[in-house]
């Protein structure tokens, strides 16, 4: 998990109820948001840090890990290959699985930063640009002045009513800019909250990295 100080509602990641078995919490000290959201790879010195932070969560007995960032999947192989168990650290990893599901028919992607989300993470998810439709959440003030801050400068709280109502509106508009969007992918793992909504306001299905703990998840069981 980030480094953050904003309130992880239920159904965010990292917020230990979201999950359907008991889940534990490992914050990576000193990885902020504006650490992990950019077009690029973290600081080798946080790479370490995500790679030690699994190996505690493996020592304390998690049979699989994932992470509360999806810019992350830049250094999936490297966090995955410090540790024995599964990982996912991004729904970004879910691509193949939704676009074999829906026939290659594109996916809207919801990020937290449409300029961020660049050909690094995208190549790292096996994403080709040109199957995806991309909207981001760098324009909304609620979102972006609770999370995409450095940790001093984020609230106790957070406005979720328009958060959704701007993710809603994201949705709604990449649809319209192809109706043949099949499926929405929301990279955000503070955005899970709001899946159901979106899903009842556009009929398509929505998916998350909490959907890809449940594949975890299943996956052992």
């Amino acid at each position: 998990m980030l480094d953050t100080k904003f309130p992880r509602i239920l159904g965010d990641a990292g917020n230990v109820g979201s999950y359907t078995v008991p889940a534990r919490v490992h914050v990576v000290k000193g990885a902020g948001s504006l650490d992990i959201v950019k077009d690029g790879l973290p600081p080798e010195y946080l790479i370490r840090s995500f790679c030690k932070g699994a190996k505690q969560l493996e020592s304390d007995g998690a049979f699989a890990i994932i992470s509360t960032c999806g810019f992350l999947v830049t250094v999936q192989d490297r966090i995955s290959d410090a540790v024995n168990v599964p990982v996912m650290v991004s729904a970004l990893s879910l691509y193949p699985q939704i676009r074999a599901k829906f026939f290659g028919n594109p996916i809207g992607i919801i990020t937290a930063s449409y300029e961020s989300l660049g050909d690094t993470a995208l190549q790292a998810a096996g994403i080709k640009h040109q199957d995806v439709r991309i909207a981001g959440m760098e324009d909304c003030a609620a979102f972006v002045n609770a999370i995409l801050q450095p940790k001093e400068q984020q609230p106790a709280k957070i406005d979720s009513t328009a958060i959704e109502t701007a993710v809603i509106g994201k949705a709604i508009s990449l649809l319209k800019a192809d109706p043949e969007i099949c499926a929405f992918l929301l990279e955000c793992t503070n955005l899970p909250p709001y899946a159901k909504a979106i899903e009842i306001a556009t009929g398509r299905s929505v998916y998350s990295i909490l959907d890809g703990a449940d594949y975890l998840i299943n996956t052992k069981r």
